[in-house]
């Protein structure tokens, strides 16, 4: 019995497998794709604060921590360093990623894979679908998990950011 086909009296098949392979394969490309879309309004609110805020930007003179008092100093440091962290944890967020196994369901595998895809669609061979879909499940969980390391990291990032502002403004 090959991949799709159900026996009678069996309530699942490995066509059910395969429909799961399939799901998960869409959830993880949605979940990457909502890391990014994350990681673009952490990486937005970031610009828009240090462009338009007056208190954002002066953390990153010299003239702000040159005899300057000492919590205002230790709260600037915090703010401008919080605020470069969090953006270059979005930045890689949104980097590409490469796997040392790309399947036929990525674009930039295609010429590789290309003919191994006709070879088994002559050859009607439904494992050849199932094991690229898990190949490919494989890589998108991997850079998902990357992905949402990141997201994590540019979050807290952007949570000391802000407590760093506000308690900058209510020291001052």
């Amino acid at each position: 019995m090959n991949l799709i086909e159900k026996a009678p009296d069996d309530p699942t098949s490995k066509r059910d497998y395969f429909e799961h392979i399939k799901r998960v394969n869409d959830i993880f490309y949605d979940q990457i794709k909502i890391s990014d879309q994350k990681a673009a309004y952490i990486f937005t609110f970031m610009l828009a604060f240090l462009i338009t805020s007056s208190e954002g930007r002066d953390v990153f003179t010299w003239a702000r921590y040159a005899g300057g008092q000492v919590v205002p100093i230790i709260l600037s440091a915090a703010l401008a360093l919080s605020s470069v962290f969090s953006i270059i944890c979005a930045i890689f967020v949104i980097l590409p990623r490469r796997s040392a196994k790309a399947t036929s369901l990525f674009w930039g595998a295609w010429p590789d894979n290309r003919t191994a895809f006709r070879k088994a669609m002559e050859g009607n061979d439904p494992d050849y679908l199932f094991q690229q879909y898990l190949d490919n499940v494989d890589t998108l969980s991997a850079i998902a998990r990357d992905k949402y390391r990141f997201v994590g990291l540019a979050f807290r990032g952007l949570v000391v950011t802000v407590l760093s502002y506000v308690s900058l403004l209510v020291v001052q």
